[in-house]
């Protein structure tokens, strides 16, 4: 995609950026270009929670240990960590094309997804795959946000609000498929989610391309990772962000075991798949309605709004498995809805105060030490499990709510706003 010659004559000639620049984007963004990017993220990320949608019908047929869910969960969550860092430390998403590295990586994560159905049916075969299939995600989700970052300065918050809600269905949808598919077998859910990735690869490079605010990065310096931590508004944002994501990708994992111990506890007969999906996905309209919200309030005040949601029903988690079963699902619901509507705005705010020769980089180092904090959060749970009531494993998350609202705290004094 070529790129804007008016935008590039605003710069020139030192005009309004803000404005001219919203303008610019309001006048010549294609209009399938955002659709087109939250599709394309939406099946990427499928590929994400398919090895937990599958996990009970997994451990019935390869005879898995009954702790396997938090062993697979951080599985792909060290595979994508170690892929991030790598990313990051090559500056990949800087110096080549961004929508070419999404299409490889959303194929190759695709037959790594898909080779369960046809290796050795293994424990170690099983976090092999799934460790692998992480290091592709790097180059899906954070890629992503780069792209729409390229394409979206003026009103990234608001891009980015689509961009995360296509992550989250994306991550929820395989729940829907081992729902909707319980009469076929586990490989069903992998196939679809395989196809659908390499079908949203394709369609990045073919109707996407390279935004107009593309900046190819410099060469290879691996002091850039720490000179971008340098500022101090970049890092509360980067420290608001890690504090969501001690909660967020933990609160998803567990969401099976809450919803088996309530119907144990209370006699109810609730379909852990089904409600996991609905919870997960009622988060998109959560990050939509968050980057609408962004555009006028600002990304620092709507995500610390979100984060002190989320807080505050940790803190209360004790209490939702006393209520009835419409009151334990309406809980749930607002805390799917905000659990996650405030990561496009730490995602924006990072965007804003990062360098912008180095935007990619930034997001993506932030991305992967955010993930990596996910790796201690639910090994605990899963430990806890183990030695503490099950009601009380969500009131553990509260350590990442707090210490995000201190460090978001900051950006909305200083009123950096508008991402």
């Amino acid at each position: 995609m070529p790129r804007s010659i008016s935008l590039e004559k605003a710069k020139e000639n030192d005009l309004d950026y803000e404005t001219t620049n919203e303008s610019i984007l309001n006048l010549q963004v294609p209009k399938r270009v955002l659709p087109t990017i939250v599709f394309a993220q939406f099946a990427g990320t499928s590929l994400w929670f398919a090895g937990n949608a599958i996990l009970e019908e997994l451990q019935l047929e390869w005879q898995l240990p009954t702790d396997a869910l938090a062993t697979v969960t951080s599985s792909v969550q060290l595979g994508f960590i170690f892929g991030t860092f790598i990313f990051a430390l090559l500056s990949i998403a800087d110096r080549f094309k961004p929508s070419r590295v999404f299409l490889a990586c959303a194929l190759m994560g695709s037959l790594l997804n898909v080779s369960l159905i046809f290796l050795p049916s293994t424990y170690f075969v099983l976090l092999s795959a799934r460790f692998f299939t992480g290091i592709f995600i790097a180059g899906i989700y954070p890629v992503g946000m780069k792209i729409a970052s390229d394409w979206f300065e003026g009103k990234l918050g608001k891009a980015l609000g689509y961009l995360v809600g296509a992550l989250v269905l994306g991550s929820a949808f395989p729940h829907l498929l081992n729902y909707s598919g319980s009469s076929f077998s586990w490989k069903f859910v992998l196939i679809g989610t395989s196809i659908l990735a390499v079908l949203g690869g394709l369609a990045m490079v073919i109707f996407v391309g390279e935004g107009p605010h593309r900046s190819k990065g410099t060469k290879f310096n691996p002091t850039k990772v720490f000179q971008i931590f340098r500022k101090n508004d970049f890092r509360s944002a980067a420290f608001g962000y890690f504090g969501h994501m001690w909660e967020l990708y933990t609160f998803w994992a567990f969401l099976p075991v809450i919803l088996v111990y309530y119907n144990e506890t209370q006699g109810t007969s609730l379909s852990p798949s089904l409600y996991t999906f609905m919870v997960m996905a009622i988060g998109a309209l959560g990050c939509v309605l968050g980057g609408i919200f962004s555009v006028k309030k600002g990304s620092a005040k709507v995500a610390f709004v979100f984060l002190l949601i989320s807080g505050i029903l940790c803190l209360s988690s004790p209490l939702i498995f006393n209520l009835n079963e419409k009151l334990f699902i309406a809980t749930l619901l607002v805390w799917g809805f905000a659990v996650i509507g405030d990561s496009a705005q730490f995602s924006s705010l990072t965007a804003k105060t990062a360098p912008k020769e180095s935007v990619g980089t930034a997001i993506t180092i932030v991305v992967s030490i955010g993930f990596l904090l996910t790796i201690p959060s639910i090994q605990l749970l899963g430990y806890l499990a183990t030695v503490i009531d099950t009601k009380w494993l969500l009131f553990t998350l509260l350590i990442g709510p707090i210490f995000g609202l201190f460090n978001t705290w900051k950006l909305v004094r200083k009123k950096i706003q508008k991402a």
